[in-house]
């Protein structure tokens, strides 16, 4: 981090701009100082240290290349295209401007040219690792794996260390489903750098990917030996014995993991799981309460609390939690439906139908809600709601439930007509549903007496 607080040109020209003044820089000086802004992605102050290095050295083919740079990444293409055709004749022979070059086509959307442009550069012999990547990564675009595996692998050999070509390898061999070559890739890559964290994780994730998650651990454990603070290994490793149920392993790594972490209401949440899984409700309680200390708006801690609570019968503090993990994450669908539940089993219809008119806004093609919906509008005596929420509903679901509930209503409203209608059209939808609905609905009891009658006298 030296030389981003300790650049003595970087110093010199901002306190020249800022003054006002005009100091002389050779190109090499000022090559230094737009790569410095380039590295930190200040495109403003690169452009402006470009713009006064064309100023005192116009004929630079250097600093109109770091131009050309500046240009592709504000997205000014045509401008772009200009300066390439200003720099071809001369610069055909310079890594940084075919770089360029091939990232102007690589924008456009034409990997191909891209990559013919990369091949050229290979030629020069420079940037080979930078320039096999740029190539996987084009290969990539155009959906050729095999092609892309190649490239990486040739980034690879020229730095072994280079972990994002040692990543896409193994991303490559996943879209090939070249399983076997992966893993013989990776334990030779392995045997060459045994202390490599990337290929470590890699060898973890290719494992628990195919639920071996016994050799999975494993991976994680060489890792964990090399790097004891890497946090995300950790919670992989407690998944791992999760999913092979060994719930109180996972807890111990868990708790290993807290030691090193910032924040740790997740932890305390998944811990919370673990215990759940066990059968001892109580220490999981303590443990989503401990998630809620740390973070208070963690509604994943509190649906779990809220779920507790129900199977211990605390129907209150389960209703209770459940409001609050709704009210953070208003727009999940699964709370909406669990807090309408409780409201219903406590009686709470009134406070029910916000849940259960989001529900049916939010998912009109699910049967049940529109049913759920109007029936607590019906034990409201809310008929007249109830027949407006029920001809939405035939719309989407012309079932003999909506009109059993729809005859209901009509006649509660003494709207004898309407309802005989109405339950005629239950009746021959789904007979068979009647002895429930009479049980339901006493009001159709006689009706459907009259109906069967009517039928009988018919025939």
């Amino acid at each position: 981090m030296e030389e981003y607080f300790g650049n003595e040109l970087v110093k010199k020209f901002e306190e020249m701009m800022e003054n006002n003044d005009e100091f002389y820089f050779d190109t090499e000086e000022l090559e230094d100082i737009i790569v410095y802004y380039l590295e930190l992605g200040d495109f403003n102050y690169a452009d402006t240290a470009v713009n006064y290095g064309l100023k005192l050295h116009p004929n630079s083919l250097d600093i109109k290349i770091k131009k050309l740079e500046i240009l592709l990444e504000w997205e000014e293409y045509t401008t772009a295209k200009e300066l390439i055709d200003e720099l071809k004749g001369s610069s055909m022979e310079n890594t940084d401007f075919l770089v360029c070059y091939a990232k102007y086509y690589s924008n456009l959307g034409n990997p191909r040219r891209s990559i013919d442009i990369c091949k050229k550069a290979l030629e020069l012999k420079e940037e080979e690792n930078f320039l096999h990547n740029f190539i996987a990564d084009e290969y990539v675009n155009l959906g050729d794996p095999f092609n892309a595996l190649k490239h990486y692998r040739k980034a690879l050999k020229e730095d072994p260390t280079d972990e994002y070509s040692l990543e896409n390898c193994m991303v490559c061999f996943a879209d090939l489903n070249k399983n076997e070559e992966a893993i013989a890739f990776l334990n030779e890559y392995l045997d060459e750098f045994a202390y490599s964290e990337v290929a470590w994780f890699e060898y973890g994730q290719f494992y628990f990917n195919r639920k071996n998650y016994e050799e999975a651990i494993k991976g994680y454990d060489y890792l964990l030996a090399i790097n004891s603070s890497s946090v995300g290994v950790y919670a992989n490793k407690a998944a791992c014995y999760e999913a092979l149920g060994q719930y109180k392993k996972a807890i111990e790594v868990y708790e290993e993991m807290l030691e090193l972490e910032y924040t740790k209401a997740f932890t305390f949440y998944k811990i919370g799981l673990c215990y759940k899984a066990l059968k001892q409700p109580i220490m999981a309680l303590n443990s989503f309460q401990k998630s809620l200390r740390e973070d208070p708006q963690f509604y994943l801690a509190m649906m779990e609390q809220s779920y507790l609570y129900e199977e211990m019968g605390g129907m209150s503090e389960a209703l209770h939690f459940a409001k609050e993990a709704t009210h953070l994450n208003e727009n999940n669908l699964d709370y909406q439906k669990r807090l309408a539940f409780l409201f219903i089993d406590s009686g709470k219809f009134e406070e029910s139908l916000s849940c259960l008119k989001k529900l049916v806004n939010t998912e009109p093609s699910r049967f049940y809600n529109w049913y759920a919906y109007s029936e607590v509008l019906m034990l409201l005596g809310e008929y007249e709601d109830a027949i407006v929420v029920l001809n939405k509903a035939l719309k989407a679901h012309y079932r003999a439930e909506l009109f059993y509930q729809l005859s209901n209503c009509y006649f509660n409203l003494k709207e004898q007509e309407k309802g005989v209608e109405s339950l005629q059209q239950a009746l021959d939808l789904d007979p068979t549903l009647v002895t429930d609905m009479q049980k339901k609905y006493p009001f159709i009891k006689d009706e459907v007496k009259k109906a069967k009658a009517k039928v009988k006298k018919k025939n």
